[in-house]
């Protein structure tokens, strides 16, 4: 299948690579780690990058739970696509000290060259000798020569522990995080612009292989009723893959995700829904959801204000997709293996305005801060919500200079997001009656509105923005 998308992503990798080729690093070799969720695409994306370089490549990719030694006698038999392969042919290393240095041997020395280990967080759990061992012949032999190494992980955390202090690979990576495809990558492969590209992503959080599935020209309801007599469709299988990878089904980590993405956002009423029987202790609950959040399947959010508020903290699962498998298709895919898609369906019918409404928020502000600050905010570097405990009232948007306690308020706004329903006065009189609750918001601060459908011109906000100019903040910069 053709390539699509990720040419910000690639062209990262190159930039990195082109340190190597022109000799403008502190040393012939460079290292770049290369993290992302499960399933969003970063084998491909550095496979795709090895293709179009042009150059002699290798890439050895570990398998979970195996034997340190039957790792490395694969990895040595990687090898044999180098030039130098034949050098340390039959080889048997001892340990990943010895196996690294074959590598380090089989790469050429006369020209560039690109080394990937792939599922290194694999590498990590089965021998604790192999991060001392990377650093030892990255310091005294690979980086002596001209390759571009790229260690590539799931495990978000682990990844990003290979370049903690006190590690020993510490300062010796650049770090690249791979992220699902963004909504203008979404709206070009899916054929949708607008409001429905936003639907795409909502459906398919940018996940390429899913994306990949959307027929060009296909309708939202169309893809999702084409899906639905599949029980084998990428979008109903790529959760359950993702989750069993990192989550099985019987642990607290899984209640307390499920819990989550079933709309439960506060701290009680996750350890409610997750406790079963009887709410779940905090002593538990609270090490879980830092785990999620670590592996930024969860993520946390303040209500952003001049005032600090710590205690009213929010949890939401982090990538739409998830969001919108643990909503809809968890429950769905018994029904749709015994044939009754078109009972799934239109139960996700149902719920997908009220859904879409809440799910839409963080996609909105993301696009935003995409494209500001700019000349009428230059100082705006947060946009988030704001909340009581109450939830009376609810801000869709504040925008801040940082966060999450910022020095001053600089917009308060609302996102509207319906079908048929566009931005009119009704909605303008409650965003300015509700917005004076906000800490650090007086008369004076600007209004501003996100509308799915028109938005009243007549109406003095300070700015208003639509789904086309989420779509373009997504494009290439100017």
């Amino acid at each position: 299948m053709r390539f699509k998308g990720r040419a910000a992503d690639l062209a990262l990798l190159d930039t990195q690579f082109r340190t190597v080729v022109d000799g403008t690093g502190g040393a012939r070799g460079s290292a770049v780690v290369v993290a992302g969720r499960r399933r969003v695409g970063k084998s491909r994306l550095v496979q795709e990058f090895c293709d179009r370089s042009g150059v002699p490549y290798v890439v050895f990719q570990a398998t979970r739970g195996r034997r340190p030694e039957a790792e490395r006698a694969d990895f040595a038999r990687s090898l044999d696509s180098l030039s130098g392969g034949e050098l340390v042919a039959g080889l048997q290393a001892a340990d990943w000290n010895q196996a690294l240095r074959s590598l380090a041997i089989a790469l050429p020395d006369d020209e560039p060259s690109i080394a990937v280990i792939d599922e290194v967080p694999w590498l990590v759990e089965q021998d604790g000798e192999f991060e001392g061992a990377l650093q030892t012949v990255w310091d005294r032999f690979l980086s002596a020569k001209p390759v571009l190494l790229i260690l590539v992980g799931s495990d978000l955390s682990v990844m990003e522990a290979l370049q903690a202090h006190g590690r020993p690979f510490f300062g010796r990576a650049a770090m690249m995080m791979v992220r699902p495809l963004h909504l203008a990558d979404v709206a070009a492969m899916t054929g949708q612009s607008g409001a429905d590209a936003v639907d795409a992503l909502l459906i398919t959080g940018g996940f390429p292989e899913i994306v990949q599935s959307w027929q060009p020209g296909m309708s939202r309801k169309q893809f999702l009723r084409h899906a639905m007599i599949n029980p084998l469709a990428p979008l109903l299988v790529a959760g359950e893959l993702s989750l069993l990878g990192e989550f099985p089904e019987t642990s607290q980590t899984r209640a307390v995700l499920e819990a989550v993405g079933a709309g439960e956002r506060t701290f009680s009423a996750i350890a409610a829904q997750a406790g079963g029987t009887g709410a779940m202790p905090s002593g538990t609950l609270a090490p879980i959801l830092n785990t999620l959040q670590a592996k930024q399947v969860v993520a946390a959010e303040l209500p952003l204000s001049t005032r600090s508020d710590s205690k009213n903290r929010r949890y939401r699962v982090a990538d739409p997709y998830l969001r919108f498998w643990l909503a809809f298709l968890q429950r769905g895919i018994p029904l749709i293996e015994r044939g009754r898609g078109d009972l799934a369906l239109e139960r996700i019918e149902r719920g997908w305005t009220s859904w879409r409404g809440r799910a839409v928020e963080p996609i909105v502000r993301a696009s935003l801060l995409r494209l500001l600050p700019d000349d009428r905010w230059p100082e705006t570097e947060a946009i988030g919500g704001w909340w009581n405990r109450q939830n009376n009232p609810e801000i869709d948007l504040v925008g801040t200079d940082r966060e999450p306690t910022a020095r001053a308020v600089h917009f308060v706004g609302s996102i509207k997001w319906l079908d048929s329903q566009p931005f009119g006065r009704r909605e303008f009189q409650a965003l300015a009656r509700d917005a004076l609750a906000v800490p650090g918001a007086t008369p004076d601060t600007p209004l501003v509105a996100v509308s799915r459908r028109a938005v009243d011109d007549s109406l003095p906000l300070a700015m208003s923005w639509g789904p086309d100019d989420l779509v373009r903040a997504w494009g290439d910069p100017v």
